[in-house]
């Protein structure tokens, strides 16, 4: 039996694993269309191929290399739940579900979302944990960065993320019609990505680069993170021209918006970016 930690841990980098690689698609106006128009029996095949595919990569490539089918299926079970949670609270944030709609819309959306998050979420369990390289020693082939050079990295992190999404006309039309409660759980929610990535789930290389020596290190770095973050999120979308002839207020939500993706590229996209 695993450790609940070990759990929590695992747990952790799936869900970070599903935002990373579906978050462009939570996005994506077409995919939440198609969650609309989709007849109940391509999503019940839809269901089922992804299934299929968690079944087959956890076996070959999981976590555990010496599972059995029947931990491989609970494995494959836990990641569509996670997928179809991580979906929800997504959607829900981002205004793009609520109650006056129909429960086939919502239901819909959430299974097209939930199921490339879902793949996210096996990858990002088996793939992300843990230290690589040279972290044996603690020091990196050419030596780590500096301060200075770890706000750079973040910053180039949080460009390469934001930039998928910052074009869209779906940031601008989230910003607009998002309500401000929902706007500063976003926020929070977003510090939060950063601490937990950096601090909390053992995600590749973060023992080496960003090392937790107390709860006031992990605030402040987390707030620097979300800083940097934000940073990038209003220079990628003044640069697409969003803040034209847009009231502060709107370029503020906007910037709040995006940030979830620019702080992942912040925080986990730093760490990839410096893993070898």
């Amino acid at each position: 039996m695993r450790p609940i930690g070990k759990s929590i841990e695992e747990y952790g980098r799936g869900v970070i694993g599903g935002l990373i690689f579906s978050l462009p698609l939570l996005y994506t106006m077409e995919v939440w269309w198609a969650g609309f128009s989709a007849h109940p029996l391509h999503l019940v095949l839809y269901v089922l191929a992804t299934f299929g595919l968690l079944l087959g990569y956890n076996y070959y490539a999981g976590i555990r290399h010496d599972a059995n089918w029947l931990e491989v299926v609970i494995d494959s079970v836990e990641e569509m739940g996670l997928g179809l949670l991580i979906s929800a609270s997504a959607l829900l944030l981002l205004g793009r579900i609520s109650l006056d709609m129909t429960a086939s819309e919502i239901a819909g959306k959430i299974v097209i979302e939930a199921m490339t998050v879902a793949i996210g979420v096996s990858v990002g369990t088996a793939q992300l944990g843990g230290t690589n390289g040279n972290s044996d020693t603690g020091e990196g082939p050419g030596g780590d960065a500096h301060f200075g050079g770890q706000l750079v990295i973040a910053l180039c992190g949080a460009v390469l993320f934001a930039a998928n999404v910052a074009p869209t006309e779906e940031i601008v039309m989230i910003a607009s019609e998002i309500s401000s409660w929902k706007l500063l759980l976003l926020a929070l929610v977003s510090l939060v990505l950063g601490a937990v990535i950096l601090f909390k789930i053992d995600f590749t290389c973060a023992q080496r680069l960003s090392p937790a020596s107390g709860p006031a290190a992990i605030v402040i770095g987390s707030i620097i993170t979300y800083a940097v973050a934000l940073a990038a999120s209003a220079m990628i979308l003044w640069f697409f021209g969003r803040f034209d002839g847009q009231a502060l207020v709107t370029c503020v939500a906007q910037t709040v918006v995006l940030g979830v993706a620019a702080t992942l590229g912040a925080s986990a996209g730093r760490l990839l970016l410096q893993s070898r």
